[in-house]
């Protein structure tokens, strides 16, 4: 029997487009998926640059227009590859259309925002997704089942770091990231997005918070057309303009279990190229996870004898693993664009299933919250309950 055809409409095409085409392409080949996606139309501001795009990664069609694409009728998933502050409108108007909406993070430039999108697709019987691809890294999987088992007990500890350091220079550009209107905040919002997710998949809801926040270089030259996520394209002796976001941020949270976590997000740490790191301490034991080596986690198992404990390392290349058994022979790793694979083919399947896809809408607006609590506590010096 033939699969039903899920037509995807991919709106942006750079960084973010080329991990999502990528995926979308690839998840259908490693997975058994109940339902067939199809490179149906990719969509862009620049007719050239799409287009060449579009024949390049094998999208059938090409448009510069979001909103007639997620208006067409032959379109049934809309995924949002752009920058933050275009998140809001294509989302809730592609979930008005009938459209399934896989959305990059962060999920929006506010929990009003949120809120709305989130109500468009609830209201529209869609879909749902906010792409906290991390997530679906094998080691995070397992680290959530271990946990789930009561490997670890009680937690008691959550600490969190996300560091960066691709805008130390102070002649790199004033690009969208850097602008309050289109980014919302800095590493706060971008990097600590991704860690407070992960906190709240693996330790739980967070009910309160004390943060303080700091922007190192108020101002930057203006941004030449080449400038972008990673690449400067500008020089010193321009123009400037004013940094409007935080550099680097500190969060501390208690969690509604009684459990206390840190969250670190910068990008100024020298040396720091994607540094994504948690520990999780509890009575029975511990895990670490670096995604600069995500296919380990380190655990510690204190119900052992003391002279056997010690921290050994987990490789998570057995096809007992999460994701594990559609990829390579044990031992052979992944890497970080298959966590993308893993996220087109459960959203997949979530539609064919009729079935939520997690992280959700909902998600997502649990997140902005606690961020947005993060802000409100570094503004007025203060802990900000939620």
């Amino acid at each position: 029997m033939a699969k039903r055809k899920l037509n995807v409409a991919l709106i942006g095409y750079k960084f973010m487009g080329k991990a999502h085409t990528h995926a979308w392409r690839n998840a259908p080949y490693f997975f058994d998926l109940d339902a067939e996606p199809v490179l149906k139309v990719v969509c862009g501001r620049s007719e050239g640059p799409v287009k060449e795009f579009a024949e390049r990664w094998g999208w059938q069609e090409h448009a510069t227009d979001w909103r007639e694409v997620v208006a067409r009728d032959d379109v049934d998933i809309v995924d949002i590859a752009t920058p933050t502050g275009s998140h809001h409108e294509i989302a809730v108007e592609a979930a008005k259309h009938g459209k399934h909406v896989f959305c990059e993070k962060p999920f929006a430039l506010s929990v009003e925002q949120a809120q709305e999108m989130l109500d468009a697709a609830e209201q529209n019987n869609v879909k749902h997704y906010v792409n906290h691809n991390y997530r679906r890294c094998p080691a995070v999987q397992y680290a959530k089942a271990m946990i789930d088992d009561d490997r670890l007990g009680k937690i008691y500890h959550w600490r969190g770091a996300y560091l960066q350091s691709w805008i130390m220079d102070p002649n790199f550009p004033l690009t969208w990231h850097l602008q309050k209107e289109h980014a919302k905040g800095g590493p706060h919002w971008d990097l600590n997005s991704h860690s407070v997710d992960l906190a709240r998949f693996l330790v739980g809801d967070i009910k309160g918070t004390q943060s303080m926040m700091r922007t190192f270089i108020p101002e930057r030259p203006l941004p030449g057309e080449e400038a972008g996520t990673f690449k400067s394209g500008s020089s010193a002796g321009g123009p400037k303009g004013k940094v409007t976001v935080d550099d680097a941020a500190f969060m501390l949270v208690e969690f509604a279990n009684g459990a206390l976590g840190s969250f670190e997000s910068s990008r100024f740490a020298t040396g720091r190229k994607n540094y994504h790191t948690f520990e999780i301490y509890g009575e029975k034991g511990a895990i670490t996870f670096n995604l600069e080596r995500m296919n380990e986690i380190e655990f510690y198992d204190n119900t052992l004898p003391t002279a056997e404990q010690g921290f050994r390392t987990i490789l998570m290349t057995e096809p007992e693993h999460p994701y594990i058994d559609a990829w390579w022979p044990p031992g052979h790793i992944i890497g970080y664009e298959h966590t993308f694979v893993h996220a087109m083919a459960d959203f997949t399947n979530a539609i064919a299933r009729d079935e939520p896809a997690s992280p959700s809408f909902a998600d997502g607006l649990k997140c902005l919250q606690i961020l947005q609590a993060g802000i409100d506590s570094a503004e007025g010096g203060r802990r900000v309950d939620l």
